[in-house]
């Protein structure tokens, strides 16, 4: 009776799930990519429709084809790996997500075909394989190198972000932004490092107001009463907690008898602040740039020195300064000969949009070989 027990079969599927096999899972295969070609396929090109994508309250309308891909559940295993596809296109080229998404269904569409004239489906695969080779062989044959020529080089740029560009919302300006991304990566000076790239959205104007900026944009403001423009910055960057001039009471305790102890306490943190802060400014430094926040007995310090110093400056934003400025990033301040400190010709606090914003001016940063070009562009909406 036991060896009869352990004989019988075992379920390995959930309560209610269905199963399929041979021609039925096929068939299914097939159904569900093609699907999701034909969702797709109509917002591809220049005369592409948009989709409406309504989710709970919000509304979306868009024609990018890795977007709609995103938005839809999908339990067909086949019709996933075509949104897999999309997302894959989109991580690494950027563009093309709905032509890869129809190419494939179309491919599948042509084989349920030939699987229904009996064909074998690894002979299908091995056909589509020599198909590769012969497309790629075509392409690379029709395919010119205009590396040596920046003129000629910079029309191909042009001529691939308008094709891009072409069926996006910013079509009627294509010409405008397809220029304005050619220059944005001339810039880089052959380099392929497109974080370098920092890109500002800003509501309140037109498409056409947007533009490049020579230097880098911070989206940081100044502290009171400190220097809202300075020349030949040397800057300190840095990742150092600023605000212990204060008790911190949560977490903590703190037994006393009286509360002129208390104050005896927040008068040693703040003598200790003011240590730390000596410290900074034996740096010999006109600009102080942290990750953390600075509180008001710091900035007050800052202040008094005439230096300008800016706080909670975002991790991304600390290693892009740090880049384009030539300076590193510390935190502890005990070794002022050994830390390299940033430099910049001109600082100062602009308006775009409703905004207040620092632009850094970057004039030391095309005499140094080792950093890629820092760009910034305002988009207006």
């Amino acid at each position: 009776m036991a060896a009869d027990a352990r004989l019988q079969p075992v379920s390995i599927f959930k309560s209610g799930a269905g199963e399929e096999k041979a021609e039925t899972a096929r068939t299914s295969s097939f159904v569900g990519a093609i699907a999701i070609g034909d969702l797709v396929k109509s917002t591809l090109g220049p005369k592409g429709m948009d989709k409406i994508l309504v989710s709970g309250s919000s509304v979306t309308v868009t024609n990018d084809g890795a977007t709609i891909l995103k938005s839809i559940g999908v339990d067909n295993p086949a019709a996933k790996l075509l949104v897999e596809i999309s997302k894959v296109q989109d991580d690494e080229v950027g563009d093309g997500t709905t032509s890869v998404t129809v190419f494939a269904a179309e491919l599948l569409r042509e084989a349920e075909q030939l699987i229904a004239q009996k064909i074998h489906p690894q002979t299908i695969i091995a056909g589509w394989r020599k198909a590769v080779v012969v497309a790629r062989d075509a392409l690379t044959a029709a395919a010119s190198d205009n590396s040596a020529d920046s003129e000629k080089f910079g029309q191909d740029l042009l001529n691939i972000a308008q094709t891009t560009l072409s069926s996006k919302i910013l079509h009627q300006h294509r010409d405008f932004f397809s220029q304005l991304a050619v220059n944005a990566v001339m810039r880089l000076k052959g380099s392929t490092s497109l974080e370098a790239i920092k890109v500002l959205k800003k509501l309140g104007g037109s498409l056409s107001e947007s533009y490049l900026d020579e230097g880098f944009l911070l989206e940081k403001k100044i502290g009171v009463n400190q220097p809202k423009r300075v020349e030949n910055a040397r800057i300190l960057i840095a990742n150092t907690p600023m605000d212990t001039d204060k008790i911190k009471v949560f977490g903590s305790r703190v037994r006393v008898d009286s509360t002129a102890k208390v104050a005896e306490l927040e008068q040693a943190e703040k003598e200790k602040m003011k240590r730390k802060v000596e410290k900074i400014l034996s740096h010999d430094i006109n600009v102080f740039i942290n990750r953390q926040l600075i509180y008001n007995y710091p900035e007050q310090l800052f202040a008094d020195r005439g230096v300008m110093a800016i706080e909670h400056a975002d991790f991304e934003g600390i290693e892009r300064l740090a880049l384009v400025l030539g300076g590193e990033i510390v935190s502890t301040f005990d070794h002022p000969e050994l830390v390299k400190l940033g430099k910049c010709d001109l600082i100062e606090e602009v308006m775009i949009a409703e905004d207040k914003l620092l632009r850094f001016s970057l004039m030391y940063l095309f005499l140094s070989v080792c950093l890629s070009v820092c760009l910034s562009i305002c988009l207006s909406y």
